[in-house]
């Protein structure tokens, strides 16, 4: 018989951040656990639930006794199993008495074994029907097994108070009070953590009446709602917060990052959104501060107008329903105004002190013992930052304004405002920047310089943020690799691969006309004074190639296209999605798979007899009329080619070389290339070398077939 399971462990607070992860892995432990030993009917389905006090999960259709399976059982090789006269061995007498006695058979004999190849030998097998074992049985196992699996942040240890079990330790992620274990409307016999199974949980911390009793499976959720005052699933409290506070905010926009919410949401069990203010006098502060503040020390969530300016109202998402708040609304209004206060005095205070007049200080920062402080790397970016200015442009005021804000980036790691909040970094740089009457340019720059951050994020909006961005991370890509800390499988704790991913989305989507290996070079020319760096500039690049294949794959291209044009190893990037967009038109001909074979063919011939130079193919020595066509339909393709890769029309460039085709093919199929005359073999050769650059001036395609 199947009934709905409900399975749940009410505890005290869990920990926020980690509640809906913990959630999430308790259902699907279980879910998984009890579909691999046959509970679960196929149309079985868990929900999970997730509240400040419990973890809990309800899986529907789930078998009473699990279903009978046949197992089928390696015995012995034959040749243990079989004495010399084909007798049964003694070691085949053990096994199939042990067998007998494991499966509950009276007695296996020989004959109800199976003889069947076993790799290179034969073996003995044994088939047998084992019976389901009964729910209270396979879910012990099962949540023994979920609960030792829980992605725990911090295990506490504590002592039972109550019950038999009184005394005894036990580990959790916190003291758990109640266990409920229900199939249908009946307890499974279940012990965990100390405790055992019933039906009975805890409501709400305030507003319930006590214990809520649970009839059924079926009934959980209604039941914890109405007499318990909790919403239980952890998707539903976050939607009602968000509507709750959408409908609070009025005309007004609400900052509502989706780390907030989520643990906003696993504070709350019952979600009410009540408004507070706080004194204008504070918007005199950088409303980055002030967001901040509120979202991180408080957990509250920031309104501004439809033009993105800091509104002095906020909202407050309460664990408490009541029909006056005016106690709980005071009472957070009381709590943010020394946190304003505190934000509003580090800024204050930092501005009586120039970024510039910070900088020396840096050489007190360490930045890695062997790389220097902070001061010194402020130099070498300055440096890098210079010399690619000057590659940008012309204009000696673009390489004065990267110095100077490349100079001073790093000058707010020394403020009050950025000791306090680190997030801060470079935003609160470019605020005190202009108060120095710093220019726009270097202002920005900044807090530009650390763009992108993350994957989707912004790029730098100037050429002078752009090259101190650019120098920033080639410093740190560059510097933190020549001394031996590259990225190693997943673990890359100085984000290079960021960095690297950073650089080379500025050069894609900007189109910047800079080599990746003047760049690297540049970068590393600024460590020459460090006995601790080795140049890693091949391993960099090659590692640089690597993340534009991943730029690229998720930007929807083929593999084999990717590798056309990467595995020619590209030094700039302005081009390389017209050169895909035309290997992408390309591959979709029909004389495309023939050329790229026939390329591949071309390039293994020529890399066999160590051709790496086109040569001149003299015409006179032309003899088979294949190869006189093939060289006459290159000579009247070729001026086309070349206009059109001139021009940058790459696929115009590969369709006037699919008109190769058909000479091509009946060149390698009348034409024999290594002719024993050496002058013969060598004019077919630099014909072939002079084809194979004329296919590759796009992209190596023979990267299109397998």
């Amino acid at each position: 018989m199947s009934s709905t399971l409900l399975i749940e462990i009410f505890t005290e607070e869990l920990p926020p951040k980690a509640l809906e992860k913990l959630g999430n892995a308790f259902a699907s432990g279980i879910f998984n656990g009890l579909k691999a030993r046959d509970f679960l009917a196929a149309d079985a389905v868990a929900t999970t639930y997730a509240t400040p006090r419990r973890l809990a999960v309800i899986i529907s259709n789930v078998r009473a006794i699990s279903l009978d399976k046949t197992m089928r059982e390696k015995v012995l090789p034959v040749s243990v199993a079989l004495d010399a006269q084909g007798q049964p061995s003694v070691p085949l007498i053990k096994k199939l008495a042990a067998l007998a006695a494991a499966t509950n058979a009276v007695l296996i004999t020989p004959d109800q074994l199976e003889r069947a190849a076993d790799g290179k030998a034969e073996s003995f097998f044994y088939s047998y029907t084992a019976k389901g074992a009964a729910l209270e049985v396979g879910l012990q196992v099962v949540l023994d097994e979920s609960i030792a699996k829980l992605p725990i942040p911090k295990q506490m240890s504590y002592q039972l108070q109550y019950g038999p079990a009184a005394g005894e330790t036990v580990h959790f992620v916190r003291p758990a009070h109640r266990l409920i274990a229900l199939h249908g409307d009946a307890v499974v016999p279940l012990r965990l953590l100390g405790l055992k199974a019933d039906r009975i949980t805890g409501g709400h911390r305030f507003l319930s009446k006590g214990a809520v009793t649970i009839a059924d499976a079926e009934s959980y959720v209604e039941v914890l709602a109405t007499e318990g005052r909790v919403i239980a699933s952890f998707d539903q409290r976050r939607q009602q917060i968000r509507t709750a506070l959408l409908a609070a905010a009025g005309e007004d926009l609400v900052l509502m990052p989706e780390s907030l919410l989520d643990e906003v949401t696993a504070l709350v069990e019952w979600p009410v959104v009540y408004p507070c203010h706080f004194e204008d006098e504070y918007l005199s502060v950088p409303q980055e501060c002030l967001i901040l503040t509120m979202q991180t020390n408080q957990k509250y969530f920031a309104l501004t107008d439809t033009g993105g300016k800091l509104r002095s109202r906020f909202l407050i998402v309460s664990n408490l329903e009541t029909k006056d708040p005016q106690y709980i609304i005071q009472g957070n209004e009381r709590v943010v105004r020394p946190r304003l206060a505190d934000a509003k005095f580090f800024f204050e205070q930092d501005q009586k002190k120039t970024l510039a007049e910070r900088v020396p200080l840096l050489a007190n920062v360490v930045y890695h013992n062997k790389l220097g402080n902070q001061f010194q790397r402020t130099q070498r970016v300055q440096a890098i930052a210079v010399a690619i200015a000057k590659l940008l442009s012309t204009d000696p005021l673009l390489a004065v304004s990267a110095a100077r804000a490349a100079g001073l980036a790093k000058a707010d790691l020394l403020t009050d405002m950025v000791g306090e909040f680190p997030e801060l970094q470079g935003i609160m740089g470019t605020y005190y920047a202009r108060h120095d009457g710093e220019t726009d340019q270097v202002a920005l720059a900044i807090s530009e310089h650390y763009q992108p951050r993350f994957a989707g994020d912004a790029l730098p909006t100037t050429e002078t943020s752009t090259a101190v961005a650019l120098a920033d991370k080639l410093e740190t890509l560059i510097g933190i690799w020549g001394i031996g800390l590259q990225p190693t499988g997943d673990k890359d704790p100085f984000a290079l691969r960021r960095h690297a991913l950073g650089v080379l989305r500025m050069l894609l989507e900007k189109r910047l006309p800079l080599s990746l290996k003047t760049l690297l070079d540049t970068a590393a020319e600024s460590f020459a004074d460090n006995p601790n760096f080795k140049d890693p500039g091949a391993d960099v690049l090659s590692f640089m190639f690597d993340r534009l294949r991943g730029i690229l794959r998720d930007r929807s291209y083929a593999q084999n296209q990717i590798e056309a044009v990467v595995a020619q190893l590209p030094d700039t990037l302005t081009n390389i999605i017209e050169r895909l967009d035309a290997v992408q038109a390309f591959a979709a001909l029909p004389e495309a798979e023939a050329l790229a074979a026939a390329n591949k063919r071309i390039t293994n011939i020529l890399k066999k007899n160590n051709v790496t130079s086109t040569g001149t193919v003299q015409e006179t020595l032309l003899q088979d009329a294949a190869e006189k066509a093939l060289f006459a339909a290159m000579s009247n393709v070729k001026p086309q080619v070349d206009a059109a890769f001139a021009q940058g029309d790459f696929a115009g460039a590969l369709q006037s070389l699919a008109r190769l085709r058909t000479e091509v093919d009946a060149f390698f199929n009348d034409v024999m290339v290594m002719a024993e005359d050496e002058q013969l073999r060598n004019n077919r050769l630099a014909l072939l070398s002079n084809l194979h650059l004329m296919l590759n001036q796009v992209a190596d395609i023979s990267k299109l077939v397998a």
